[in-house]
């Protein structure tokens, strides 16, 4: 029994012959311990005053090589050396990526489940935000075996086609210390979705994480609305809550923003949703309470890709499909915006006009009796 005879066998061979030779620890060695503890039990059961036969003697004498070439049993040392530094630095690494996902208090904190969560800014920007567990990291290093130390992050954006099928929009390779990123599309209106994962260096996709389905809005229509995200609206308290926003220590805040800034309404906790913090603690009148509002609208339309348009005297910008959108104030009076259309050659033109008139009205505060 020799180190280069063992190095034949497989890690479960050999674990399965320190198993019979009772070694204690086998189940939990790497393969360099498992021959070096082999081989130390094979010369504990040596006797001591046995000698090796002439014949054994005369080859080993006919295999040392001559010279100032080292023999066989340095080189085996030699290597044994190099791997186990080799394995003392694996040990170090993953030591230092522990370490990283932990607090200053030692204590982790990660997310208990992957979230990758898509949103649409408009017709032709995706915001992607993810959180991945350490768990999901590990399960795919391990599928991934020796391919996972050339591998790299990415983020893929798949394109719904006709029925189930998905075609690869983008592929991006993210870096590590950020938890979202922007993403430019095409072709409004579209749906997308994200997914998550490693990338080998012969181009395979290893995913560790999936996202919602979006749909972009068509362009220039609403452009200036930014609400062409439906899917998400419907589902916002289910996303919250999947990441941990009604847990006892919070979710993430970060998305909690983000969800209040596309919805334009509170994300949270139905208490707090409703009433607000005071509904928590006990009644007490605040000097300061007021409410303020403020009204715009968004004036749109379609005309032909070449002409000119303005509105109330002011040249409108055109989408490259004849469509335009613009925000305008809603001041506390009557008003008459007219539309114009010139043709390029300035022949024809159609003029439509909206009339609008904004009347606020405020009402009398209304005091509640916190018993009622």
């Amino acid at each position: 029994m020799s180190p280069s005879s063992l190095r034949q066998y497989t890690c479960k061979d050999l674990a399965q012959m320190a198993r019979k030779k009772g070694v204690s620890g086998w189940h939990s060695m790497r393969k360099d311990q498992l021959i070096r503890a082999l081989l130390k039990a094979a010369k504990k059961r040596r006797p001591a005053g046995t000698k090796r036969s002439k014949g054994a003697a005369a080859k080993k004498g006919a295999e040392r090589p001559s010279g100032n070439r080292k023999s066989p049993m340095a080189k085996a040392s030699g290597n044994a050396r190099v791997r186990r530094k080799i394995s003392q630095m694996q040990d170090k690494l993953d030591e230092i990526k522990n370490l990283a996902a932990k607090g200053t208090n030692g204590q982790a904190e990660i997310p208990e489940n992957d979230r990758l969560v898509v949103m649409v800014r408009d017709p032709f920007w995706l915001h992607v935000v993810w959180e991945l567990c350490p768990a999901s990291v590990e399960r795919a290093r391990a599928a991934m075996g020796q391919h996972w130390y050339a591998a790299r992050p990415a983020l893929r954006v798949l394109k719904e086609l006709h029925g189930e099928s998905t075609a690869v929009e983008r592929t991006i390779f993210i870096h590590g210390g950020v938890n979202h990123w922007y993403v430019d599309v095409a072709d409004p209106p579209s749906r997308y979705r994200a997914e998550i994962g490693y990338i080998t260096a012969a181009g395979e996709f290893r995913r560790v994480a999936r996202s919602n389905v979006v749909t972009t809005p068509p362009a220039g229509l609403r452009d200036s609305t930014d609400d062409g995200w439906p899917d998400l609206a419907e589902n916002a308290e289910r996303i919250y809550a999947m990441s941990g926003g009604y847990a006892a220590r919070g979710g993430n805040h970060e998305l909690q923003e983000l969800l209040e800034e596309r919805l334009g309404r509170p994300v949270g906790s139905p208490m707090d949703v409703r009433f607000g913090a005071g509904a928590q603690s006990p009644f007490c009148p605040s000097d300061d309470f007021h409410l303020a509002v403020d009204a715009e609208m968004i004036v749109f339309g379609v005309t032909k890709q070449n002409a000119y348009v303005t509105l109330n005297g002011e040249p409108v910008r055109l989408q490259a499909d004849g469509t335009f959108a613009v925000r305008l104030d809603m001041p506390e009076r009557r008003q008459v915006i007219p539309i114009v259309a010139s043709s390029s050659d300035g022949v024809e033109q159609r003029t439509i006009s909206i009339a609008v008139e904004r009347n606020t009205k405020v009402m009398e505060p209304v005091v509640r009796d916190p018993g009622d």
